[in-house]
């Protein structure tokens, strides 16, 4: 049996021996793609070399791509683990000409690898080609020597738009398309379904293994298609479904890749069914799930992340289904990386990270799971018909964070169906709740609509003030003619040198200064395409559009703001060095304040590896190294070593900033000249901000030299405090807290002595009720502690009693019930100190043979406690 991984090598191999770049994968998260939610094909990473924007050293490629399709266009996430080959995440094989070989070349090459090297039986094999496509059909019937019989011309679907096809591709309504030649594996009569073209083409029987694109023309906008200069290839075939047929198996998961997996799954959830569907959810969730956090996805709430999150939780309610009782998924990262780290050894680095995202978030949705299945179970049992109403699954969502496709899911296992459209209903009327409680202040005029505006031309990079034309004026979000004194609004120029606030860094403050008008600048925003906005007042005088303004950044925040704009690449840079390559971007603020800094980190940082840490940036600021921009393309900067936001869309060309060869990153924002201009960078807090991301806020220049002199100056405050000196001072307040820790020991000591001893006293307060000692009474001056003691010590020198027993501090009543374990079945220490609680202002509760509560009465403390004996005796 020819394995996956032997496949998986077979297909690089053959097309690196007919010249063929090798390629590795690339991210699932595309770098330069906003378009794409996940890389989805094999051509994602190659988008721009076929529309000829970007251009690459080799002719021919080949790769072995990892994909994912979960949400939007492919969202059929409740079909994977019950189809033969519905995944989230699978292996695109692929080979690809750009402007070198086209449909003749590729039809052999295929033909040849499947029948030459796979050695499949040729007569097994059908193929399509589109319904005009004579040439690639020549090829097919008089070179490769396909019967007629088994070639299928297939032409666009009927009512389709014009980019849909079975047999004709294309990146969108216009721009590069062409037509497909499709090949498919026949896995004989046993399997329902008919020849691809034929009206029982959907069966199981006929399966597409191989894609081929021939990237023929330039549509226009109104679908004129006009030849390519340069035709290319694209080729897509899933391992998964090569792998069944090599291995004779129809299903995806019967493959050996899918069953290690699968019998993984059932070591750590104890299933004992092979062909359990959850298992086999299990099995194909964790790699989306393993590969998207290798790639730097983290399970959230939006987003990337919202999707991650519902694999994971999807995989762990399966779990449940089989009867696991706490985490196992994580365990599923290790056979994994055994199974694909020698394809992806990016995988294998980041094992260690993978596991423990994994674990966190099971552990974190464990609850939600219990508490979400118990409600949903209720409901379900409640149904008075065989759907689930909008307001439950609502209910569970908003206020339990139970996902709405595990409600779904469960009420597809259970034959019920969803009221989506009322869900919906419920979510619009919280999002109007959620509007209609919103008020925005006095920059509203921030979100007026711009377009059509001309673009402003930025020069702030090198200069801090310049004259300019005033194009554009906005008061009340509205255009206007001209501002007055004292209005808010809006000012558009034809050049600027404000900076907009982008990439974490704020906008400018300053003024613009006409002959007879001053202008505030608070904020400066960007609008459309690269239309900058000047928000502010107008201090003085009438501003007109068309008036001439002498633009004025205020240098010193500027400054300011660079100083720690540059801090946080080299802080950036420090954190992977020293926590790992895992630490990316979620997040950035810098001003002329302070910076802060999110990324992803799943653990709190030790002081000693932030010492470490902040070192490090001031060992590079005293290193000195100048600070150079340079702008290329953005495949060419990435390849260079720059950091780049995975999801971001950079443009044609990109602005790198490089310190040193400490840092490197893609960065519009405004910088230092040299490292050392920075001064100092002092570290002013570390926390987590959400699950797996990690906050980091600092300080440089001058306000870093600020903080250390407040931390001075509260130093010498608690020296003197504790007369002593800077350099004893922490010996001393070590001495005061030792002395404390003795001395609230010994008050503890007395307070049990005092207790003991009323304790001695009470005894004989005790009053029999049919059997039982029922012992109530207040205590002067212990705490809570003291009083659970003292009730204990009761409840052992009375044998068969109940025991209340209160006092007082600080104006609160504090109760403490007891019962000895015979008379639990009769009367209940919850029970019991509520009924003194409830006389007194409060409610409590706790176990049967003990319980606490608080008042807010202490008036009426002593007359609730004279009425326990006759509440005993109604228990009784």
């Amino acid at each position: 049996m020819t394995s996956s991984a032997e496949l998986r090598k077979l297909f690089l191999d053959y097309f690196r021996d007919r010249g063929h770049e090798v390629v590795a994968s690339s991210p699932l998260v595309p770098i330069n793609d906003s378009t794409l939610l996940f890389t989805n094909a094999g051509m994602v990473q190659f988008k721009d070399v076929f529309t000829g924007r970007d251009r690459r050293p080799y002719h021919r490629a080949a790769t072995a791509q990892r994909c994912v399709r979960a949400g939007g266009k492919h969202n059929d996430l409740e079909n994977v683990g019950y189809t033969a080959r519905h995944h989230t995440f699978f292996e695109m094989l692929g080979n690809f000409s750009f402007g070198d070989y086209f449909k003749r070349d590729a039809i052999h090459f295929a033909w040849e690898f499947l029948t030459g090297v796979l050695k499949l039986p040729a007569d097994k094999l059908w193929v399509t080609v589109y319904e005009t496509d004579d040439e690639a059909y020549q090829v097919w019937a008089d070179e490769v020597k396909v019967p007629a019989e088994r070639i299928a011309r297939i032409g666009d679907k009927p009512g389709g738009k014009r980019y849909e096809s079975d047999n004709f591709w294309a990146m969108g309504d216009t721009g590069p398309c062409g037509p497909c030649s499709e090949i498919f594996y026949d896995h004989g009569p046993d399997i329902a379904g008919g020849p691809p073209g034929t009206p029982d083409a959907d069966g199981d029987r006929y399966i597409e293994i191989w894609n081929l694109v021939f990237m023929q023309f330039d549509r226009s906008a109104d679908g004129v298609l006009t030849p390519l200069p340069k035709p290319s290839v694209d080729t897509g075939m899933g391992l998964e479904r090569l792998a069944a047929v090599m291995q004779g198996v129809h299903s995806n998961y019967e493959i050996d890749l899918f069953q290690n997996l699968i019998k993984a799954a059932a070591d750590v959830t104890g299933a004992a069914d092979l062909q359990s569907s959850s298992l086999r959810v299990i099995a194909d969730h964790i790699r989306a799930t393993a590969f998207l956090i290798t790639d730097g996805v983290l399970p959230s709430n939006e987003g990337r992340g919202y999707v991650l999150r519902r694999i994971m939780r999807r995989a762990i309610r399966h779990g449940y289904k089989l009867g696991v009782e706490g985490s196992f998924f994580y365990k599923l990262v290790a056979p994994l990386a055994a199974e694909m780290g020698a394809a992806y050894p990016e995988l294998l680095s980041a094992q260690a990270q993978v596991t423990r995202v994994i674990h966190q978030e099971e552990e974190r949705f464990a609850e939600t799971l219990n508490h979400g299945m118990r409600l949903l179970e209720e409901g379900i049992a409640g149904l008075s018909s065989a759907v689930i109403p909008g307001e439950t699954i609502f209910k569970l969502y908003d206020t339990y964070g139970f996902p709405v496709d595990l409600t779904a899911d469960i009420a597809r296992e259970r034959g019920l169906q969803v009221d989506s459209a009322g869900f919906e209903r419920e979510m619009e009327a919280q999002r109007e709740r959620a509007r209609a409680a919103s008020r925005f202040g006095i920059l509203d005029d921030a979100k007026v609509q711009v377009t059509g505006t001309v673009g402003t031309m930025f020069h702030g990079y090198d200069r801090l003030e310049e004259n300019a034309t005033v194009v554009a004026l906005f008061h009340a979000q509205q255009p206007v003619e001209a501002l007055n004194a004292g209005d808010e609004g809006l000012v558009v120029l034809n050049q600027t040198p404000f900076y907009a606030e982008s990439g974490g860094q704020v906008g400018d403050t300053g003024w613009l200064r006409a002959s007879d008008a001053e202008f505030e600048v608070h904020d400066t925003q960007k609008q459309g395409e690269g239309v900058f906005t000047h928000i502010g007042v107008l201090r003085q005088g009438r501003l007109r559009r068309g008036d001439t303004v002498l633009a004025q950044v205020d240098g010193a925040k500027r400054q300011a703001t660079a100083l720690h704009h540059s801090a946080t690449h080299l802080l950036h840079a420090a954190l992977r060095r020293i926590l790992g390559t895992h630490v990316t971007q979620k997040g950035s603020l810098v001003d002329s304040q302070r910076l802060r800094f999110d990324f992803s980190h799943f653990e709190p940082i030790s002081p000693e590896q932030l010492e470490t840490i902040e070192r490090l940036v001031n060992a590079q600021i005293r290193d000195n190294a100048a600070v150079e921009t340079t702008i290329m393309a953005p495949d060419e900067a990435i390849a260079a070593g720059a950091m780049a936001l995975f999801g971001e869309k950079y443009g044609d060309k990109v602005r790198v900033l490089r310190m040193g060869e400490f840092s490197t990153e893609l960065c519009g924002g405004t910088h230092v000249r040299r490292a050392g201009d920075i001064g100092l960078l002092k570290i002013v807090s570390e926390s987590g901000i959400a699950a797996g991301v990690r906050r980091i806020e600092a300080v440089t220049g001058e306000r870093a030299l600020d903080h250390i002199g407040a931390l001075q100056h509260r130093a010498r405050q608690v020296a003197h405090l504790v007369k002593g000196d800077r350099d004893n001072f922490p010996d001393k307040v070590q001495h005061l807290v030792d002395r404390t820790r003795q001395l609230e020991k010994e008050v503890e000591q007395l307070k049990s002595r005092l207790a003991s001893g009323q304790g001695s006293d009470l005894l004989s307060q005790a009053v029999e009720v049919n059997g039982v000692k029922v012992l109530a009474a207040h205590l002067e001056g212990v705490d809570a502690k003291t009083l659970r003691e003292a009730v204990d010590r009761c409840k052992d020198q009375l044998k068969a009693a109940a025991v209340v027993l209160a006092t007082v501090e600080e104006g609160k009543v504090r109760l403490v019930a007891g019962v000895t374990p015979a008379e639990t079945q009769r009367i209940k220490a919850g029970e019991l100190v509520n009924f003194v609680a409830q006389q007194v202002g409060g409610k409590g509760g706790g176990r049967p043979d003990l319980a606490q509560a608080g008042g807010t009465d202490p008036g009426k403390l002593d007359e609730a406690l004279r009425a326990v004996p006759q509440w005993i005796r109604s228990q009784l």
